[in-house]
């Protein structure tokens, strides 16, 4: 195994474990990006996005997205998520397409921890963006900085 899939396969496993957290039946992107920041990613430290920054984003995204339909979280008293640690969330569709993202662009042997971030941070629609956009974060700058640090940039 190449230390970029014990990587991917370290944060896929913390995704995983981020989705059973919120009872989610699929790990999605939001997850992947918390699991990344859960390994002290440099680039999301140095734009002030640690793995708590990101989770008060993705907290305020829902409550904003809940606000958009009319609802408050204000008016409600809601539980925290049950976790259901006994089932195996799947990959989800935003995961694939951040994945893809970043297959696509790469040869197998040429990618690093970086790239997986590129490719979550890269899309254009759906929550990662939204969290990212009400946090002041410009996905753009930020993809730019991640890819100035890869190795041959």
């Amino acid at each position: 195994m190449s230390q970029f899939d014990a990587y991917l396969h370290e944060v896929l496993e913390r995704a995983g474990h981020e989705a059973a957290r919120d009872a989610s039946a699929t790990i999605e992107a939001h997850h992947l990006l918390l699991a990344v920041a859960a390994g002290h990613e440099p680039a999301l430290t140095s734009a002030g996005l640690g793995y708590e920054a990101l989770k008060d984003a993705l907290r305020r995204e829902f409550e904003h997205s809940l606000g958009v339909a009319g609802v408050t979280t204000a008016a409600f008293d809601l539980p925290p998520a049950t976790p259901d640690l006994s089932r195996r969330p799947q990959l989800g569709a935003s995961v694939k397409v951040a994945l893809d993202r970043m297959v696509r662009s790469h040869r197998k042997k040429d990618l690093r921890p970086g790239h997986l971030l590129i490719g979550i941070l890269q899309a254009e629609v759906g929550t990662v963006p939204r969290a990212l956009a009400l946090a002041g974060v410009d996905r753009a700058e930020l993809v730019e900085r991640v890819r100035s640090e890869l190795p041959g940039q």
